[in-house]
C-alpha cells in the first residue's frame, strides 16, 4: 500500500488544483488576519471559512480526482494488489495533500501573526472535516458511475450539511417547542459533522456567540471540558465510518 499512496500523493501533489487550493487558501486567511486587526474576529471569520468552504472543496476535488483515474484504478486492479489497498492509497493521499494545503494556507499564516494554541485548534477542526468529506467525496463517487450525477449529488449533501441543516432544526424545534427537547437537540447536533466540529471549537474558544441552538444546548449538557471531548470523539466516528462503507462498497464494485 505505501507504493500506491506515494503514486497518488505524488500524482495529487503535481496537479494545479493542491497549488490553486493552497493559494487560495493563503489569499483569504492572510487578508482576513490583516484587515480585522483582532484574534477573535480573525479566528471566527478562519472558523467560517473551514466549516463551510473545506467540506465543498474536499468533496469536489476528492469526487473529481476519483472520477478522473478511474482507468487508472481498474488497470491497477488487474494487479495483484488489494482492492483495499488501492482504495486507502486513493483515501489517504487526497486527505493529507488537503491538509498539507490547509496547513500551508490557513494554519502557517496563523502561526506568523503569533496565534498561538488556537491555530492548532483550528487545525484539528480542519483536519477533521478534510477526512470527513473525503470520505463522503469517495462513497458518492463509488456508489455513482455518472460524474455530473455524483457531483450534483455531492453539492447537494455539501448544502443539507452546511447550509440548512440548522435552519431545519430550528424549524423542528420551533414546531415542536411545547416539549422537552434538550436530549433531541445533543442528538440532532452528532448527526451534523459541519455543526460538531464548530460545537468543539466554540467549546475550546468559549466564543458563546457561535454556538448556534444546537451547541449551546451541547454545552448545557456536557459542559465545557467533556462537551469538547465528547466532539472529539463524534467525529472521529465521523471520520470512520464514510471511509469504511466507502472502502466496503468499493471492495465489491465490479468496474
Amino acid at each position: 500500500m505505501r507504493k500506491i499512496i506515494k503514486y497518488f500523493f505524488g500524482d495529487i501533489i503535481r496537479s494545479k488544483w493542491i497549488i490553486v487550493y493552497t493559494v487560495m487558501l493563503l489569499v483569504f486567511s492572510a487578508g482576513i488576519i490583516y484587515f480585522s486587526r483582532d484574534e477573535q474576529k480573525a479566528l471566527l471569520s478562519l472558523l467560517n471559512i473551514v466549516m463551510y468552504l473545506i467540506p465543498l472543496l474536499s468533496m469536489i476535488f476528492g469526487s473529481v480526482y476519483y472520477y478522473n483515474s478511474r482507468e487508472f484504478i481498474e488497470m491497477l486492479l488487474t494487479q495483484p494488489v488489494k482492492r483495499s489497498s488501492v482504495f486507502y492509497g486513493q483515501y489517504f493521499s487526497l486527505a493529507l495533500t488537503q491538509m498539507f494545503g490547509f496547513i500551508a494556507g490557513i494554519v502557517l499564516p496563523l502561526l506568523v501573526f503569533n496565534f498561538g494554541l488556537n491555530s492548532i485548534f483550528l487545525m484539528t477542526a480542519g483536519t477533521f472535516l478534510i477526512f470527513i468529506f473525503t470520505g463522503f467525496a469517495l462513497l458518492i463517487s463509488i456508489l455513482v458511475n455518472d460524474k455530473i450525477k455524483g457531483i450534483g449529488i455531492l453539492i447537494t449533501v455539501w448544502l443539507l450539511f452546511a447550509v440548512f441543516y440548522d435552519g431545519i432544526v430550528l424549524f423542528m424545534f420551533y414546531y415542536f417547542a411545547d416539549y422537552p427537547l434538550e436530549k433531541a437537540t445533543i442528538i440532532a447536533s452528532t448527526l451534523n459533522p459541519v455543526d460538531i466540529t464548530r460545537t468543539m471549537m466554540m467549546l475550546r474558544l468559549d466564543i458563546s456567540a457561535m454556538f448556534g441552538y444546537t451547541g449551546a444546548s451541547f454545552k448545557k449538557y456536557f459542559g465545557s471540558k467533556a462537551g469538547y471531548y465528547v466532539s472529539l470523539f463524534i467525529l472521529h466516528m465521523w471520520m470512520i465510518i464514510p471511509a469504511m462503507i466507502a472502502r466496503r462498497k468499493f471492495n465489491k464494485k465490479n468496474f
